[in-house]
Protein backbone atom coordinates (compact mmCIF):
# COMPACT_ATOMS: atom_id res chain seq x y z
CA UNK A 1 0.00 0.00 0.00
CA UNK A 2 0.99 3.33 -0.53
CA UNK A 3 1.91 5.56 2.87
CA UNK A 4 -2.01 6.42 2.62
CA UNK A 5 -5.05 6.17 0.84
CA UNK A 6 -7.23 9.11 1.38
CA UNK A 7 -11.09 10.55 0.13
CA UNK A 8 -13.07 12.89 1.03
CA UNK A 9 -16.87 14.58 0.41
CA UNK A 10 -18.46 17.46 1.35
CA UNK A 11 -22.12 17.56 0.84
CA UNK A 12 -24.56 19.82 1.68
CA UNK A 13 -26.16 19.72 5.55
CA UNK A 14 -29.38 18.16 4.05
CA UNK A 15 -31.34 15.14 5.29
CA UNK A 16 -30.97 13.62 1.89
CA UNK A 17 -27.18 14.15 2.37
CA UNK A 18 -27.05 11.32 5.10
CA UNK A 19 -27.72 8.13 2.52
CA UNK A 20 -25.06 9.93 0.11
CA UNK A 21 -22.40 9.83 2.98
CA UNK A 22 -23.21 6.25 3.69
CA UNK A 23 -22.74 5.66 -0.41
CA UNK A 24 -19.67 7.76 -0.49
CA UNK A 25 -17.92 5.58 2.15
CA UNK A 26 -19.44 2.10 0.85
CA UNK A 27 -17.97 3.08 -2.42
CA UNK A 28 -14.85 3.97 -0.81
CA UNK A 29 -14.46 1.33 1.05
CA UNK A 30 -15.19 -1.33 -1.58
CA UNK A 31 -12.61 0.31 -3.85
CA UNK A 32 -9.88 0.21 -1.04
CA UNK A 33 -11.21 -3.87 -1.08
CA UNK A 34 -13.57 -4.26 1.99
CA UNK A 35 -16.52 -6.03 0.76
CA UNK A 36 -20.17 -4.20 1.19
CA UNK A 37 -21.07 -7.16 3.19
CA UNK A 38 -18.46 -7.08 5.47
CA UNK A 39 -18.96 -6.30 9.48
CA UNK A 40 -16.46 -3.39 8.88
CA UNK A 41 -18.17 -2.50 6.40
CA UNK A 42 -21.43 -2.30 8.13
CA UNK A 43 -19.93 -0.57 11.27
CA UNK A 44 -18.45 2.15 9.63
CA UNK A 45 -21.13 2.76 7.31
CA UNK A 46 -23.27 2.94 10.45
CA UNK A 47 -20.98 5.10 12.19
CA UNK A 48 -20.93 7.63 9.42
CA UNK A 49 -24.86 7.63 9.15
CA UNK A 50 -25.11 8.69 12.69
CA UNK A 51 -22.09 11.70 12.38
CA UNK A 52 -24.03 13.16 9.45
CA UNK A 53 -27.07 12.78 11.42
CA UNK A 54 -25.82 14.55 14.00
CA UNK A 55 -24.03 17.19 11.80
CA UNK A 56 -27.60 17.54 9.62
CA UNK A 57 -29.63 17.74 12.74
CA UNK A 58 -27.53 19.38 15.54
CA UNK A 59 -26.28 22.39 13.60
CA UNK A 60 -29.03 24.31 13.46
CA UNK A 61 -28.55 25.74 10.46
CA UNK A 62 -24.76 27.34 11.53
CA UNK A 63 -23.55 24.69 8.87
CA UNK A 64 -24.64 24.79 5.40
CA UNK A 65 -21.65 21.85 4.53
CA UNK A 66 -20.50 18.55 6.32
CA UNK A 67 -17.37 17.20 5.06
CA UNK A 68 -16.49 13.62 5.46
CA UNK A 69 -12.81 12.45 5.34
CA UNK A 70 -11.53 8.65 5.17
CA UNK A 71 -7.95 8.07 5.22
CA UNK A 72 -6.54 4.36 5.45
CA UNK A 73 -2.31 4.70 6.81
CA UNK A 74 0.15 2.53 6.41
CA UNK A 75 -0.41 1.46 9.98
CA UNK A 76 -3.78 -0.33 8.62
CA UNK A 77 -5.85 2.03 10.69
CA UNK A 78 -9.05 3.55 9.37
CA UNK A 79 -9.68 7.05 10.15
CA UNK A 80 -12.92 8.18 9.47
CA UNK A 81 -14.52 11.82 10.62
CA UNK A 82 -17.08 14.44 9.97
CA UNK A 83 -16.43 17.81 10.25
CA UNK A 84 -19.27 20.69 10.06
CA UNK A 85 -18.85 24.25 11.10
CA UNK A 86 -21.04 24.26 14.34
CA UNK A 87 -18.96 25.26 17.31
CA UNK A 88 -20.82 23.75 19.58
CA UNK A 89 -19.15 20.04 20.72
CA UNK A 90 -21.82 17.42 21.30
CA UNK A 91 -22.97 16.80 25.08
CA UNK A 92 -22.53 13.62 26.47
CA UNK A 93 -25.42 12.30 27.44
CA UNK A 94 -26.14 10.20 30.80
CA UNK A 95 -26.65 6.71 30.75
CA UNK A 96 -29.83 6.94 32.31
CA UNK A 97 -31.57 9.19 29.72
CA UNK A 98 -34.04 7.83 27.91
CA UNK A 99 -35.10 9.76 24.65
CA UNK A 100 -36.13 8.83 21.09
CA UNK A 101 -32.97 10.83 19.71
CA UNK A 102 -29.46 12.49 20.72
CA UNK A 103 -28.27 9.12 20.78
CA UNK A 104 -25.85 9.27 18.25
CA UNK A 105 -22.89 9.63 19.91
CA UNK A 106 -23.55 6.85 22.27
CA UNK A 107 -23.80 4.64 19.33
CA UNK A 108 -20.89 6.10 18.03
CA UNK A 109 -18.87 5.13 21.41
CA UNK A 110 -20.31 1.51 21.89
CA UNK A 111 -19.41 0.47 17.99
CA UNK A 112 -16.04 2.31 17.99
CA UNK A 113 -14.88 0.58 20.99
CA UNK A 114 -16.66 -2.77 19.80
CA UNK A 115 -14.14 -2.96 17.27
CA UNK A 116 -11.55 -1.69 19.28
CA UNK A 117 -11.06 1.77 18.22
CA UNK A 118 -11.51 5.17 19.59
CA UNK A 119 -13.62 8.42 19.23
CA UNK A 120 -12.17 11.87 18.77
CA UNK A 121 -13.48 15.36 19.36
CA UNK A 122 -11.19 18.20 18.09
CA UNK A 123 -12.04 21.89 17.10
CA UNK A 124 -11.46 23.00 13.24
CA UNK A 125 -9.15 26.25 12.52
CA UNK A 126 -12.21 27.64 10.96
CA UNK A 127 -14.36 27.16 14.37
CA UNK A 128 -16.33 24.21 13.93
CA UNK A 129 -15.28 20.74 15.03
CA UNK A 130 -14.20 17.25 13.90
CA UNK A 131 -16.25 14.49 15.21
CA UNK A 132 -13.84 11.13 14.38
CA UNK A 133 -12.70 7.69 14.73
CA UNK A 134 -10.07 5.33 14.16
CA UNK A 135 -10.61 1.20 13.62
CA UNK A 136 -8.10 -1.22 12.94
CA UNK A 137 -8.11 -2.35 9.40
CA UNK A 138 -8.67 -5.99 9.41
CA UNK A 139 -9.63 -7.46 6.14
CA UNK A 140 -12.17 -10.56 6.27
CA UNK A 141 -10.54 -13.64 5.27
CA UNK A 142 -10.15 -14.38 1.31
CA UNK A 143 -13.20 -17.03 0.80
CA UNK A 144 -11.56 -20.09 0.68
CA UNK A 145 -11.98 -22.09 -2.82
CA UNK A 146 -14.17 -25.08 -2.77
CA UNK A 147 -12.02 -27.73 -4.01
CA UNK A 148 -13.52 -29.86 -6.55
CA UNK A 149 -13.68 -33.87 -6.12
CA UNK A 150 -11.48 -35.22 -8.30
CA UNK A 151 -12.87 -36.74 -11.51
CA UNK A 152 -12.66 -40.87 -11.33
CA UNK A 153 -10.90 -42.08 -14.38
CA UNK A 154 -13.04 -43.05 -17.06
CA UNK A 155 -12.66 -46.74 -17.82
CA UNK A 156 -14.23 -48.84 -20.79
CA UNK A 157 -13.98 -52.30 -19.89
CA UNK A 158 -10.89 -53.09 -22.57
CA UNK A 159 -7.49 -52.84 -21.02
CA UNK A 160 -5.27 -51.43 -23.74
CA UNK A 161 -2.72 -53.12 -24.83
Amino acid sequence: MADHLEASVTLPSDPASVSAARAHVRDVLAEWGMPADADVSDTVRLIVSELATNAVQHTFGQSPTFTVDMVLDRDERLHVGVTDSHPRFPKRLPAAVQQDNGRGLVIIRCLTAECGGRLRIRPTREGGKTVSVELPWTLPPAAEPTAEPAAEPVTTGRQEP
